[in-house]
């Protein structure tokens, strides 16, 4: 039963991986990408690393610890790299798509400027 459990746990992690790295591609701006790689792959990966658990099982102790301490590792290092890498972007200048609707860390930043578009 854990065999079947631990398969489909690997199986929806491949797909929220396969996801991730199709919005990577897919989506329009840097900003965008951020997002699909931090949440789907950052998903993704972890339940890979939980399948990995799963099918370990009692006797691959040594196995399950070692992914649930990769697993801490990509849930810390992930999310605060994606943080970083939109911070630089949006420092250095790197625009929105032009379709966006708002950019609320310039309003956050920069108070005096309103950034919404008419419709």
């Amino acid at each position: 039963m854990s065999d079947i459990i631990g398969i489909i746990v690997l199986v929806t992690g491949l797909l929220f991986n396969l996801f991730g790295c199709v919005g990577l591609i897919r989506l329009p701006d840097i900003y965008n990408r951020l997002q699909a790689a931090t949440k789907c792959v950052t998903l993704g990966t972890c339940l890979v690393l939980i399948s990995v658990m799963i099918l370990a099982g009692c006797g691959g102790f040594a196995l399950g610890v070692k992914a649930l301490l990769c697993l801490a590792f990509v849930v810390i290092t992930s999310p605060t790299a994606a943080h970083a890498l939109a911070r630089g972007a949006h420092a250095s200048g790197v625009r929105l798509w032009e379709k966006s609707v708002a950019d609320a860390y310039r309003d956050d930043h920069e108070p005096g400027i309103d950034n919404r578009k008419e419709s």
